[in-house]
């Protein structure tokens, strides 16, 4: 085992021992799963599991001495002169160069000002569109989505012509066993990669050289290389979705429609309540239905304000407006069959009215019933170290606040809580990948934008809402990301070169596009009125539809054999396109007299590589302000073609390419004015003289050469003038 790995796993210094860790590693999965958007659980035994730990152990035994001899024989490749000892890359998804500029040039970040100074400050291009799956892979790959074909979070799946996820496929078992009334799966599920192409890490693997990986959108399923990775974006919850939070409330008028979350039943009991937490589905027996865990609340007594949650196995203390830990679950399927899982809860009231929120049920990283690291004991190593730790894709939960069952402190606290566990494993793999790559990417600059753009004073569009609680909630991110830039640099040194960027920029979202509503009133597109479902796509009269929309910014031709239910012959698809680019530019708000359109693209133009077929015929680049509604997104409708944005979720990126680029900070300099977020991954192959590849489409933009005296955090003197952060306590919506 190389040496990063054992700073890791101290215990694997030896033969016997690495049999143990692989060992205790295999048996701390007591159960896989299935999971994948509106999917249940399928729960594999685990005799099943420990079989295959002690089987493993076994052949870990007798193969140790031709494995030993093995990696003596066959070293890895050698990489060419190394220009850098360790490369360590700090994310900030979404933070924008715009604001970051206009508070450097106020002295409220001082550390970003000295990496400009001493070293780079640039725009970086982002890709088509800009947001985070997309421009993540290009990071990942050095390629236009063309080669690594990740198009956007949703993609029409055109045999069944329902919207599903890009990045990932997680399939069931394909056999089991029946006996008696219970059905055992045999082997695991199956995840397929939506992700092409190879990332750098990969590649640097190949060479010898180790690298830790953290949180990078479209990492799910992890991939084996020479080096750790936790999973992020896309993994999903025990229930199969992207994040499904739960609301409770003993008041029988509070009847809530959800989009994202689900209202559950709550009966009064003695003061308290009583109900069920729902579950993964038990497909270990025929029609197991979902399983859940009784659980009630006893309210607090003689003031204490301390009420109390009881579930099977333990107490839990609870008190109003403050987040419980995170507390593990155990969901029986049967004897021996256990699913774990994670979750926090938060009182939102206790008097007249009993209400409670619970957080999407997240896979326990300590026993994880799909793989969401590399290996996977590496989530286990993490939680034993720091303690359970959020492991959803998208885990601060926007749609509890757009929905109005957490109000705005809420949703801070939550984010912010994330963000200090992803600065406990960065600052861990800092200290203990002493060469090679750490990267990790923090989310909290792309979640409370999304969130609190409403607050901020923007010069063309004002502020949404005013709100002195929130105005400067936003500066305050910025300030707060810059002192963990100052907290990287006091951990490195001269022969490391630190790379902090974004993948998109930000602006306010005030007016929402609905491209379905323009197609059906424009003649490409024909509505079905009797569907019973309004979104999915399903609204559609495809016999007499020749283009529809979802996702956002993507429109698809209905091509004859390539959507099942095509009438548009590839003949006239160029005419049709053009034809639609020409009209939509012509759209215009009647609110605001200016286009909503900023540019269109055509994929033939926009992509190159071997997936350009998977991408949507048309990308439309919102103008600043303005972005796909919220029904276009999952191939529904809107009533009217233009409408305000009326959600919590009032900040965004998927807009035109060039007005919303990312950010790239650098201890370095580097021979290239306008760098691209496709540049990243041939840069750090070119730093430790690893060949690049052919594929990749971008280019090194780093000479490797580290100025005289590298920026470093700053003294405590200097300090006095910069605004902390403000905390707020938490209420509720």
């Amino acid at each position: 085992m190389r040496e990063p790995a054992r700073r890791y796993f101290p215990a694997a210094r030896s033969a016997p021992s690495l049999i143990l860790v692989v060992a205790l590693c295999l048996h701390a999965e007591p159960a896989y799963a299935y999971v994948g958007p509106g999917a249940g659980f399928t729960i594999v035994s685990t005799f099943f599991v420990l079989f295959a730990a002690l089987a493993s152990a076994f052949v870990v035994l007798l193969t140790w001495p031709f494995r030993w001899v093995f990696k003596r024989v066959f070293q890895p490749k050698r990489a060419g002169v190394s220009k850098a000892q360790r490369v360590v890359i700090v994310g900030l998804d979404g933070q924008d160069p715009e604001l970051t500029e206009k508070w450097m040039n106020m002295g409220l970040l001082p550390n970003f000002s000295r990496l400009r100074e001493a070293g780079t400050f640039a725009r970086l291009g982002t890709t088509l569109p800009a947001e985070s799956p997309v421009a993540w892979s290009s990071f990942q790959t050095g390629c236009n989505p063309g080669k690594h074909r990740i198009y956007d979070f949703l993609v029409p799946n055109r045999k069944s012509l329902v919207p599903e996820l890009s990045s990932a496929n997680v399939t069931a078992p394909a056999r089991t066993l029946k006996l008696g009334k219970y059905l055992i799966p045999f082997g695991k599920p199956a995840i397929a990669a939506g992700r092409k192409s190879e990332s750098f890490w990969s590649i640097l693997g190949k060479f010898g050289i180790f690298s830790s990986v953290l949180r990078v959108p479209i990492t799910f399923p992890p991939e084996r290389f020479n080096g750790v990775l936790l999973s992020a974006m896309n993994v999903p919850d025990v229930k199969g979705s992207q994040g499904t939070y739960f609301y409770f409330t003993t008041d029988a008028n509070d009847k809530r429609v959800l989009i994202s979350g689900q209202q559950c039943p709550f009966e009064s009991v003695e003061g308290g309540a009583r109900g069920e937490l729902p579950g993964p589905q038990n497909t270990l027996i025929k029609d197991g239905g979902e399983l859940r865990i009784p659980f009630s609340i006893t309210p607090a007594k003689n003031g204490s304000g301390v009420a109390q949650l009881q579930l099977p196995d333990q107490t839990i203390e609870l008190r109003q407006n403050e987040y419980t830990s995170w507390v593990t679950l155990s969901y029986k399927a049967a004897v021996g069959f256990t699913v774990k899982a994670i979750t926090r809860f938060l009182l939102l009231e206790e008097k007249p009215h009993v209400r409670l929120y619970v957080t999407p049920i997240q896979i326990d990283p300590e026993h994880p019933a799909l793989p969401i690291s590399h290996p996977v004991c590496y989530s286990i190593y993490l939680a034993k170290k720091q303690g359970p730790f959020a492991t959803l894709g998208v885990a601060e939960d926007t749609s509890g606040l757009n929905e109005c069952v957490i109000g705005e402190n809420a949703f801070f606290r939550q984010a912010q809580d994330i963000h200090e566990e992803r600065e406990k494993m960065f600052f861990d793999a800092l200290s203990k990948t002493r060469k090679g790559t750490v990267v990790c990417v923090f989310d909290i600059t792309d979640r409370l934008q999304h969130m609190f753009f409403r607050f901020h004073h923007d010069e063309k569009w004002g502020a949404a809402v005013s709100d002195e609680r929130y105005a400067h909630v936003l500066r305050d991110l910025y300030i707060q990301m810059d002192g963990l830039v100052g907290r990287v640099l006091k951990e490195i040194d001269g022969e490391t070169v630190l790379m902090v960027l974004s993948d998109h920029g930000f602006k306010p979202f005030r007016r929402a596009v609905e491209l379905n509503r323009w197609l059906q009133q424009n003649g490409y597109l024909t509505e079905n009125p009797a569907a019973k479902t309004p979104d999915l796509l399903q609204r559609i009269d495809w016999s007499t539809t020749q283009a529809y929309a979802v996702g956002f910014g993507g429109i698809y031709l209905n091509l004859i054999g390539r959507e099942a239910r095509g009438i548009v012959p590839k003949a006239d698809a160029a005419r049709l396109k053009r034809e639609i680019m020409e009209k939509l530019k012509l759209l215009r708000d009647p609110e605001r007299h200016g286009s909503p359109i900023s540019q269109m693209y055509d994929r033939d133009q926009a992509y190159k590589g071997p997936y350009v077929e998977d991408a949507p015929d048309l990308v439309v680049g919102f103008a600043p302000g303005y972005r796909v509604a919220w029904e276009t997104v999952t191939g529904g409708f809107g009533e009217k073609v233009i409408s305000d944005n009326t959600r919590s979720w009032s900040g965004d990126h998927n807009m035109n390419p060039p007005e919303v680029p990312g950010m790239f900070f650098c201890n370095r300099p580097i021979n290239v004015d306008r760098p691209s977020i496709m540049d990243i991954a041939p840069t750090v192959l070119d730093l430790f003289g690893v060949a690049i590849p052919r594929h990749m489409d971008g280019k090194p933009i780093m000479s490797g050469k580290r100025n005289a005296e590298p920026p470093c955090a700053l003294r405590e003197s200097e300090r006095t003038n910069v605004p902390q952060l403000v905390t707020q306590e938490a209420d509720v919506g």
